[in-house]
C-alpha cells in the first residue's frame, strides 16, 4: 500500500528569499542520527527547491553548519539556531538535538520564516512525548479509525519504509518514545517477550533510536502465568519476582535499548495485584524492581475502575476511582515507576474536568494520559481539532499551595515536587494512504508533538504551521482551514453532549447518539436523566467527587450555582428550568447548542467546498466525504438529543423549531 508523507512532503517553497542557504551543509559530526539529519536535509532542499545540497567537510561561504557543543542550558534534547554572517548555525549538545534543530529549520523554510536574523533556542518543557498505539498482532488496531496496523500483519511485526516514515513523523515534532502495541496484550502480544519476537523488536528499536525515540512495549501483568508456566502472578510471591527477574534479563540482552514497559492491570478484564489481595503499588514495584538494574521504566496505568458497578447504587462513582486507588499510595511507588493517568475521571469525553490525581500526588512520579484517536469526539469523521481542548487542560490550576500551579507547570516538573514527567496520547494513526483518515485529523498528530515539546505553543500557531507545510502557505487556504480548524471542538461539543454530562453514545462502537445506550449499564457512565431534570451528583450530598480537588475548586464544584456551566451536570443534578450563568435555562441550553451545532456542520461544509481549487483532487474528496458523513451526524444528534428531552420533560423549544 502507498501512503503520503503528511507534513514532511516538502512541497515547493517558491519565492524563499533565504533558500540560498541550501547550498552546503557543513559538519565533522557522524553517526546514525546524524546520517538521519543529513538525509533529511537531502531530501528536503530537493523537494522545496529543487536542487541538490552537497556536504563540506570545510566551512562554506554560505550554507548550513551542524555543530555539537557543552551547553548545560540545552539539556540533551534542546537546540540553537542562529546565523552568523553567511552560515546558519545549527547546535546542540547531543545528536538527537541537532536532528530537531533539522527539523525545525526546514519547518521554517516550509513557512517562509525569514532566516536573516534567526535566534532560535528550543528546550522540550516536558521530558516524556509519547505515543500510545493500541495495535493488535493480527493487523486490527482497537479504537482506529485510519485503517489497519503498519506495525504488524497477520502475526508478525513489520519493519519497512512505512516504519522509517513513521519514525521521521515523530522525530519532526519532537516525540520521544513510542509503545506500539495494544494495552489490552493479548494472544501473540504476550510473547513480545520471547526470543522470536524479541529479535525482530531489535531491528525495530534499533531503527527507532536512529531517529532519537525510545520503544517501549505493553505487557501482559499475568504473562509468569500465560508463557511461564507459574500458577499465580502474585506481585509478592517469590517464585514469581524470580521469574519476572530472569525475563527482565532475556529482553534486555536482545533490545538493550528498550525504555520499558507499559501496564493495564486490574482494569476491564485485564489481570492484576487486586487478583491476590495486593495494591497497585505492589505490581508496579515488582516489575520495577526486576527491570531497574537495566535503567527501564514502569509505565502504570490508572485506568483503573470497577467495571461491573449496580446502576441502581448512585452512591458509586467510577469517577473516583483513580482517586480512590492511588492517592493513598503516594510515595509508595519506586522511581522507575510512572503512573500514566487520564486527563479526565471517566474516559476522554468531550468535556471533563482534569482528574485531581494532579496537584494531589506530591510523592510519585505521573504523566498525562490524552488522546487523539477520536474515540468519543468524531472517530475521525468528524472534525475535531483537539489541540484547544488539551491547552486548555495544561493551562487549568491545580491550586497545589504552589506559585507554578497549572497542569503544564506540573508535567513540566516545576511543582509538586517535581514529580511530574510529561505527556501520552493514545495515537490516530495506521495504514491508511493518509495515515489518520480523514486528512485534516492529522492536526492532532501534529498538535500533540509540537504542543508536547512546548506548552506555550497556542492551537493557532500550531496549526498553520501544519497547513502551511501539509497543504499550502496561500492566505485562502491558510485563513480557511485555520477557521476549520479552531472552529471544530467547539462545534462537536455544541450537537454532542451537553454541559459536561457526557457519553450519550452508541455502546462497543461510540459513535453517534444513544442517549441511554450506557444509562442501565455496569460501566458506571451513567446521565441519570428523568422526568424532572438530569445530571449526576457528585457533591457531598452525592458521591463526594467534587471534594476531592484542591481549594478552591472543591468549592467551587461543590454547589451548582458556583459550577461552570460547562461542567454542570457532570458534578450535579440540576432541574430542566436550572437557570446557567448564560442566562438560559439548562434545557432550553440543550436546545439551542445542538441546533447551532448542526448548522454550523453545514457551514464548516460550504467551507471546505470553497478550497475545492485549491486542494488536490484526492485530498479535496476524501475529506469532503467526511465533512457530509458529519453533516449526517450532526444531525442525528440533534434530533435524538432534542427529541430525547422534549419527550422526558414535556418542556417546548422557546424557538418552536422541529423537534421530533
Amino acid at each position: 500500500m502507498s501512503w503520503e508523507q503528511a507534513w514532511l512532503a516538502y512541497h515547493c517553497v517558491v519565492n524563499y528569499e533565504d533558500a540560498s542557504y541550501f547550498e552546503a551543509i557543513y559538519t565533522l559530526e557522524s553517526g546514525k542520527i546524524i546520517d538521519n539529519a543529513l538525509e533529511e536535509l537531502r531530501l528536503a532542499t530537493n523537494k522545496m527547491f529543487g536542487k541538490s545540497i552537497a556536504i563540506e567537510r570545510s566551512m562554506p561561504q554560505k550554507g548550513i553548519c551542524l555543530m555539537l557543543i557543552e551547553e548545560i542550558s540545552l539539556n540533551e534534547a534542546g537546540y540553537k539556531i542562529e546565523r552568523k554572517n553567511n552560515l546558519i548555525f545549527l547546535s546542540a549538545n547531543t545528536q538527537k538535538g541537532l536532528l530537531y534543530a533539522v527539523f525545525a529549520l526546514l519547518r521554517l523554510a516550509a513557512c517562509k520564516v525569514s532566516l536573516s536574523d534567526v535566534h532560535l533556542v528550543s528546550v522540550p518543557d516536558k521530558e516524556f512525548r509519547m505515543l500510545n498505539h493500541w495495535d493488535n498482532m493480527d493487523g486490527s488496531i482497537e479504537r482506529g479509525y485510519s485503517g489497519n496496523s503498519f506495525f504488524f500483519k497477520d502475526q508478525k511485526i513489520e519493519v519497512n519504509e512505512r516504519t522509517k516514515d513513521y519514525a521521521r513523523l515523530l522525530a519532526s515534532i519532537g516525540i520521544n518514545a513510542t509503545v506500539i502495541n495494544n494495552v489490552n496484550v493479548r494472544a501473540e502480544a504476550t510473547d513480545f517477550i520471547t526470543e522470536p519476537y524479541l529479535k525482530q523488536l531489535r531491528v525495530l528499536s534499533d531503527l527507532f533510536e536512529s531517529y532519537g525515540v525510545k520503544l517501549f512495549l505493553s505487557l501482559n501483568y499475568a504473562a509468569c502465568i500465560d508463557i511461564g508456566g507459574i500458577t499465580t502472578a502474585d506481585p509478592l510471591d517469590k517464585t514469581v519476582i524470580s521469574w519476572w527477574e530472569e525475563r527482565m534479563e532475556l529482553v534486555y540482552q536482545h533490545i538493550p535499548t528498550l525504555g520499558g514497559f507499559l501496564v493495564k492491570a486490574d482494569s476491564e478484564g485485564r489481570p492484576g495485584p487486586f487478583t491476590y489481595k495486593r495494591n497497585q503499588a505492589d505490581g508496579a514495584n515488582m516489575l520495577a524492581r526486576a527491570i531497574a538494574p537495566y535503567q527501564g521504566i514502569i509505565i502504570w496505568r490508572c485506568f483503573v475502575y470497577n467495571c461491573q458497578q449496580d446502576w441502581r447504587d448512585k452512591k458509586i462513582d467510577r469517577a473516583r476511582a483513580a482517586y480512590d486507588y492511588f492517592y493513598d499510595l503516594d510515595g509508595e511507588f519506586l522511581e522507575n515507576v510512572i503512573l500514566q493517568i487520564k486527563n479526565g475521571p471517566i474516559d476522554f469525553q468531550v468535556r471533563e474536568p482534569f482528574m485531581p490525581l494532579f496537584g494531589k500526588l506530591k510523592k510519585t512520579n505521573h504523566m498525562m494520559e490524552v488522546q487523539i484517536a477520536q474515540e468519543y469526539t468524531g472517530q475521525q469523521i468528524d472534525l475535531c481539532y483537539l489541540i484547544p481542548w488539551f491547552k486548555e487542560l495544561l493551562t487549568s490550576r491545580t491550586y497545589c499551595g504552589e506559585d507554578k500551579d497549572t497542569i503544564a507547570d506540573l508535567l513540566e516538573g516545576k511543582c509538586c515536587n517535581h514529580k511530574g514527567r510529561g505527556i501520552v496520547a493514545v495515537a490516530n494513526t495506521g495504514n491508511d494512504e493518509n495515515w489518520t483518515g480523514h486528512d485534516l485529523a492529522a492536526a492532532n498528530f501534529y498538535g500533540f508533538g509540537r504542543m508536547a515539546w512546548d506548552s506555550k505553543l497556542s492551537p493557532e500557531e500550531i496549526v498553520k504551521e501544519w497547513i502551511s507545510q501539509t497543504f499550502s502557505d496561500k492566505r485562502e487556504v491558510v485563513m480557511v482551514l485555520t477557521k476549520l480548524l479552531m472552529m471544530s471542538w467547539p462545534v462537536y461539543e455544541k450537537y454532542t453532549a451537553p454541559l459536561g454530562v457526557g457519553f450519550m453514545v452508541t455502546p462497543s462502537n461510540h459513535y453517534g447518539p444513544n442517549i441511554d445506550g450506557y444509562e442501565y449499564s455496569k460501566w458506571g457512565t451513567y446521565h441519570r436523566a428523568d422526568h424532572f431534570g438530569i445530571g449526576v451528583d457528585r457533591s457531598l450530598k452525592g458521591t463526594g467527587y467534587a471534594s476531592l480537588y484542591n481549594p478552591p475548586l472543591a468549592m467551587q464544584y461543590e454547589y451548582a450555582d458556583t459550577c461552570p456551566d460547562e461542567l454542570l451536570l457532570f458534578f450535579h443534578h440540576v432541574d430542566y428550568n436550572h437557570i446557567l450563568h448564560n442566562g438560559k435555562t439548562v434545557l432550553q441550553h440543550i436546545y439551542d447548542t445542538h441546533f447551532e451545532g448542526a448548522k454550523k456542520v453545514e457551514e464548516m461544509l460550504s467551507m471546505w467546498e470553497q478550497l475545492k481549487e485549491s486542494i488536490s483532487p484526492e485530498k479535496y474528496e476524501r475529506t469532503l466525504i467526511r465533512f457530509q458523513q458529519q453533516r449526517n451526524n450532526a444531525k442525528e444528534w440533534c434530533d435524538q438529543i432534542n427529541s430525547y428531552f422534549y419527550r422526558k420533560s414535556g418542556i417546548a423549544d422557546q424557538h418552536q423549531r422541529p423537534i421530533y
